[in-house]
């Protein structure tokens, strides 16, 4: 009988794991360096989270089951909501602005495709109790950074104000039902869906051109002044045009020139309310799109007190498709440093006891357990990667020596046992 993994679902060897356990760190070590702290969630959720956040058709689109209990649970699909489970739940009380950040699996039930699973991973951040331009400033900054450090190359931060969209809208009285219709319209990026949208709502021909006029503005911080033209005659588009400009001066004195304003950038959701942004990298085809954010009033949906937050998660999987694409070094050291090899039976306890006094010094380090020969014990620990083999004498050992062999260039010397450490540890560095 042969079991197979579930369908969009994958399996990751040794050097994969390697892989993206440096990735999975070097983004730990960018988002804790600004402050940000660990938190973890459940896996699964009450469903009233998801369609509390999402509505009732999220449930077409999810894992949701009921426990023994009867109660109604799914898995989660993204941590935004169990982020502010957890806020309403635990931190209400602590000091603001609340810096968190998150690493792990949720769960869709789509269609697999290239770059889409069933189950995938999310790497992101909260700053609850922190909007200003200079916290999402910050935000932005920190994402670009990590992205850096990753070594990737050619991805564009496209940086937007949904404010600006939704006070024309206001302004012009459409009922807020047609507003979440034409946000989500728009957030598709379909021009003509939404041409025959504000056909069929029968929106007015100017605001219908300024929307479609706006929805076409792309480049840096020059494109402002054209905007600030086109909306001239509505007030709260023009304070949001406003914070988007200060958000942008504010984002270059972190030492990011590098976005492109953009906005056709949008959200289906009434609780976004003011910066969007999205990062993408050519060469992922359909799925170009590895991180997307922006602030939003979460919390207040779930019954508390309103707290806007600015936050962002980077699609892990996607990250590392853009890195493999783009043939980024990534260190792969392997999961073994020394193999320690007994020359015969009656040294096996002494190359134990070698093996654990390695490991106590904190390095990665095995043992032959099936008894092999030599010439086998040596093909097996090239085979895992070992860098060096201990090899384990009676004759040697008699004389308070090992004998270490550097499985690269195949050279071999005595060393004294209470030196092994320090040599084998300066080798590896």
């Amino acid at each position: 009988m042969e079991i197979s993994r579930p369908r969009g679902t994958r399996d990751f060897l040794f050097k994969e794991m390697e892989r993206r356990k440096y990735v999975e760190n070097k983004l730990r070590e960018v988002f804790e360096n600004y402050g940000y702290g660990e938190i973890k969630t459940p896996i699964f959720e009450d469903l009233t989270l998801f369609t509390t956040k999402s509505g009732e058709a999220i449930k077409e689109e999810i894992y949701h089951f009921k426990d023994k209990g009867n109660r109604d649970l799914a898995l989660r699909p993204e941590l935004t909501a169990p982020v502010a489970r957890l806020y309403l739940n635990e931190l209400q009380r602590q000091a603001k602005p609340i810096k968190m950040y998150y690493f792990g699996s949720c769960f869709r039930y789509e269609r697999p495709q290239a770059g889409r699973f069933r189950q995938f991973w999310q790497f992101g951040c909260e700053l609850i109790g922190g909007k200003s331009p200079e916290a999402e400033a910050e935000v932005i900054a920190m994402a670009a950074h990590a992205l850096e450090e990753l070594g990737l190359k050619d991805f564009e931060f496209h940086i937007g104000n949904l404010g600006i969209i939704r006070s024309l809208l206001s302004d012009a009285e459409v009922a807020e039902a047609d507003q979440e219709k034409i946000m989500g319209s728009v957030d598709k990026g379909d021009v003509d869906e939404l041409k025959n949208l504000l056909q069929e709502l029968n929106v007015h021909p100017g605001l219908k051109e300024t929307l479609l006029n706006l929805i076409e503005v792309r480049g840096h911080k020059e494109v402002i002044e054209k905007v600030r033209s086109i909306i001239e005659n509505c007030k709260g588009a023009s304070n949001s045009l406003n914070d988007l400009e200060e958000l942008l001066n504010t984002l270059e004195t972190f030492g990011y020139t590098d976005y492109i304003v953009n906005l056709g950038i949008a959200r289906g959701l009434d609780y976004y309310s003011g910066i969007v942004f999205e990062i993408y990298v050519s060469g992922l085809g359909a799925q170009k799109q590895i991180s997307g954010g922006g602030t939003y009033n979460l919390i207040e949906v779930f019954g508390g007190e309103p707290v806007e937050s600015t936050g962002f998660a980077f699609g892990f999987d996607r990250v590392m498709e853009a890195l493999k694409k783009q043939n980024t070094e990534i260190p792969v050291k392997g999961h073994m440093d020394v193999f320690v090899a007994p020359l015969s039976q009656d040294m096996r306890a002494e190359a134990f006891k070698i093996t654990q006094n390695l490991r106590k010094e904190g390095i990665k380090t095995d043992v032959d357990l099936a008894k092999r020969k030599i010439k086998k014990i040596l093909t097996y620990a090239n085979n895992m990667g070992a860098r060096y083999v201990v090899l384990v004498g009676a004759k040697d050992i008699a004389t308070g020596k090992v004998t270490l062999k550097n499985m690269k260039s195949g050279d071999q010397h005595l060393v004294d046992m209470d030196d092994l450490y320090v040599e084998i540890g300066h080798e590896i560095g």
